[in-house]
């Protein structure tokens, strides 16, 4: 296919054939889901999920990128493809008889947190997630609680959904080849949260205040968000950094302050 990547939708085109083997792996697609794939590019993962499938839904945002990928794979199946921008896309709009969708994507690097969130805040419609991304992010995203790694959207991702690191993809296996490690994962969302969050809004402002000033403590870093002395009536160390709180800490904290509106 004669398509040079383009820069500003950070293309970067899988070629890897053995790679490509282990994604159809981990995915294991059957005849009668609903496979939904963000930015299929050259169809080097579409191909082998419509002739396994044979219907698939995928959203392009390059124009140019689409007629080609008709042309190759459109006879293998029913191929519906939506010429547009995954950070809009309303992915309920694909639901039907109330069967949740299946999310495969090699994730544009420049944008793939706020991907992420969008997908988050549709994940009611969302059976798993299947998501090559920079390995240093999957990382992030499955970090524990002290770990180096552990941030903001390990919060954030955790609280909506079971984290898998899938396995590590070498730069050489994409053209042009990144100059970072990609990593392929997964994502489940809970059906029922493991640990529910009264006001999801709140939620996000705590962990966001938090990691903005990771080298604080708790104290001090929340001091302009939730009252200090919320945190030792849920039984949280005030000296704690953001780092060291786990989830289910986040959690009872955002809880408490939304039940006690004891705000700043």
């Amino acid at each position: 296919m004669d398509h040079r990547p383009r820069k500003r939708f950070g293309q970067n085109f899988l070629h890897d054939q053995r790679v490509i083997g282990r994604i159809h792996a981990a995915i294991a697609a059957r005849p009668g889901e609903h496979v939904v794939e963000i930015g299929p590019g050259h169809g080097a993962i579409t191909e082998g999920l419509l002739a396994t499938l044979g219907s698939l839904d995928v959203i392009e945002l390059d124009r140019d990128l689409i007629e080609p990928l008709r042309a190759r794979i459109g006879r293998l199946g029913d191929l519906r493809i939506y010429q547009a921008d995954a950070l809009a896309f309303d992915l309920g709009s694909l639901v039907s008889g109330g069967a949740r969708l299946r999310l495969v994507g090699n994730l544009p690097y420049n944008i793939s947190t706020p991907l992420l969130f969008r997908f988050l805040a549709q994940a009611d419609c969302i059976l798993d997630m299947h998501l090559m991304l920079q390995k240093e992010v999957v990382e992030r995203i499955v970090a524990d609680a002290g770990d180096k790694t552990y941030g903001r959207l390990s919060v954030m991702v955790q609280s909506a959904c079971a984290t898998e690191f899938l396995f590590r993809i070498g730069a050489g296996s994409f053209t042009p080849a990144p100059k970072v490690e990609s990593a392929f994962l997964r994502l489940r969302p809970h059906r029922r949260l493991p640990y529910p969050i009264d006001d999801p809004a709140l939620h996000g402002r705590i962990v966001a205040a938090a990691f903005s000033q990771r080298r604080k403590t708790l104290r001090n870093s929340l001091s302009g968000v939730v009252d200090p002395a919320l945190l030792s009536e849920v039984d949280i160390d005030p000296t704690l950094r953001a780092e060291n709180l786990d989830v289910d800490g986040y959690a009872r904290l955002a809880n408490a302050a939304c039940k006690s509106q004891r705000l700043p």
